[in-house]
C-alpha cells in the first residue's frame, strides 16, 4: 500500500520557521531592539507585549538532539564541570555555544544564536532552566530573571495563583529597565489573545487523532508543534493552524490514515527521542502501530488564558501543567487520555537525564496497567544523549509489545 503522504502544511511551516530564526537574527545584530530569552513554557506573552524579539533555547536543544550531534557537543559542557546526569539539553546546547557551533547554521543560513539582553525562565518544568539560563547571563553579563513555580500540585488553590503573580508583575519593573517600554496591560491582553486562540487551535489539531483512523501521528505533532511553542502569541500561529486544521479536516472526511493501516493505537508518555523520531516513526508505520497522543505535545495546550485576567490565568495555565501535577492528577490525566483516543497501549519514555519528566520511577507504568488494563511498556533513553539508547534493544521490545497488543 502506498505510503500516506506528507502533510502539505509542511511547506508552510518551513517558511514561518526561517522567517522567526531570520527576524532573531536581525533582531541581535540591532541595537534598537532588545532580545529575550525565555524557557519553553514561560511568560512569553509579557515579553513580547513589551517589544521583545523571544528566542527559546529549548527548541534549540530539540534541534541539536535532532540533528544527532548532541554527544559532540555534550563533552564539551561535561569538561567545564557540567554533570552527565543532568539535564542533555542543558549539557547539548552549553556544549554546542562553547563550540561556537549551531543547527540553525545548516538549517536557516545563521552562524550564532541571537544575543539575550536578558534571559527569563519559569521552572514550572524543572528546576535545570534557572542554572541553564544562568551560565548565559554571566557569559553575556545580562540579567537572568526567574518564577519559581509551585510544584507537585493535586488541584491549584489560590496561594499558588497569587506566588506566581506576584513574580510576574515584579517582573515587568526589572524588564521596563531593559526595554525602555511601560508594560501596558491593553497590549498584554492583545498578545494573550493571540496566545489564547492559538492554544484552542492547537488543542483542535491534536484532538483530530481521536478519529479511527487518525490523520496524523505523535511524531508529526513534534514537526508541527512549532508555533505553539515559539510563536504563540502572534499571528502567524494563528494562521499556520488554521491552515494545517482544513488539512487534517479533509483527511478525515476522506478517511486518510496518517499511517498505511491503523490496527494498533498508542499513546506516548514522557519526552521525544529526538535523534530517533524518524526511526521510531517508520518502525511502528511498517507495525500498522499510531501513536496517535501524547502527554507531551499537550504540554502548550494553555485554555485557561482569558485575556480579561491576564495575570491570573497565565499563572493558572502556566501551573496547570502536567508535568507539575502529583501523582493522583496525573493517574486521572492519563486514564481519560486512554478513554478518550481509545488506546490500546502506552509507551512510556524513561528519559535518563530528565526524570522531573519522567513518569516511570515509583510504579506509575504497572498502577496504570492495573488501574485500565491497558498494556504498558517502559522504553529506557533520553530525549538527546543517544550513548544510553540501545537500537537493537528497543526495536526488538517494541515489535514484541506490538505483537502482543495484535495477540499474535
Amino acid at each position: 500500500m502506498v505510503k500516506t503522504p506528507p502533510l502539505n502544511s509542511a511547506q508552510e511551516l518551513k517558511k514561518i520557521a526561517t522567517n522567526y530564526y531570520k527576524e532573531l537574527e536581525d533582531a541581535s545584530n540591532n541595537s534598537q531592539k532588545k532580545v529575550a530569552w525565555c524557557s519553553s513554557v514561560g511568560p512569553a506573552e509579557i515579553l513580547l507585549s513589551m517589544g521583545f524579539s523571544v528566542y527559546y533555547p529549548e527548541n534549540h536543544a530539540a534541534m541539536i538532539g535532532a540533528s544527532r550531534t548532541a554527544n559532540k557537543y555534550m563533552t564539551a559542557a561535561h569538561a567545564q564541570g557540567y554533570s552527565p546526569e543532568i539535564c542533555s539539553y542543558l549539557t547539548s546546547d552549553v556544549g554546542a555555544f562553547l563550540n561556537n557551533e549551531t543547527p540553525f547554521s545548516k538549517a536557516y543560513g545563521i552562524s550564532e544564536v541571537p544575543k539575550p539582553d536578558v534571559l527569563v525562565y519559569n521552572t514550572n518544568q524543572c528546576r535545570d532552566v534557572q542554572d541553564w539560563f544562568s551560565f548565559y547571563a554571566k557569559k553575556f553579563d545580562v540579567p537572568n530573571i526567574g518564577i519559581n513555580s509551585p510544584s507537585y500540585i493535586d488541584e491549584i488553590r489560590y496561594s499558588h495563583i497569587n506566588t506566581v503573580v506576584t513574580q510576574m508583575k515584579e517582573m515587568t519593573d526589572s524588564l521596563s529597565k531593559i526595554t525602555d517600554q511601560a508594560f501596558e496591560k491593553r497590549r498584554l491582553q492583545e498578545v494573550l489573545q493571540l496566545s489564547l486562540e492559538c492554544s484552542n487551535l492547537w488543542f483542535d489539531i491534536l484532538k483530530t487523532a481521536a478519529n479511527i483512523p487518525s490523520p496524523l501521528t505523535f511524531f508529526d505533532s513534534c514537526i508541527h508543534m512549532l508555533p505553539a511553542v515559539v510563536l504563540r502569541g502572534n499571528q502567524e500561529a494563528v494562521n499556520y493552524y488554521k491552515l494545517l486544521k482544513e488539512e487534517l479536516d479533509i483527511r478525515i472526511e476522506e478517511g486518510i490514515s496518517a499511517i498505511k493501516e491503523e490496527k494498533i493505537r498508542l499513546y506516548w508518555e514522557g519526552m521525544p527521542i529526538w535523534g530517533k523520531i524518524r526511526a521510531l516513526s517508520n518502525q511502528l508505520y511498517d507495525l500498522d502501530s499510531c501513536v496517535v497522543a501524547s502527554t507531551y505535545c499537550n504540554s502548550w495546550i494553555f485554555t485557561d488564558f482569558d485575556p480579561q485576567e491576564p495575570f491570573s490565568s497565565m499563572a493558572k495555565a502556566y501551573t496547570a501543567l502536567f508535568i507539575n501535577k502529583s501523582e493522583t492528577s496525573k493517574m486521572k490525566y492519563l486514564k481519560q487520555m486512554i478513554d478518550d483516543f481509545r488506546i490500546d497501549g502506552v509507551l512510556f519514555h524513561s528519559a535518563r537525564t530528565c526524570p522531573h519528566n519522567s513518569n516511570t520511577y515509583y510504579g506509575m507504568p504497572k498502577r496504570l496497567e492495573r488501574q485500565t488494563n491497558v498494556p504498558t511498556l517502559v522504553i529506557e533513553a533520553d530525549h538527546i544523549d543517544l550513548n544510553v539508547y540501545s537500537e537493537e534493544q528497543t526495536k526488538t521490545r517494541i515489535e514484541a509489545f506490538v505483537e502482543q497488543l495484535t495477540g499474535f
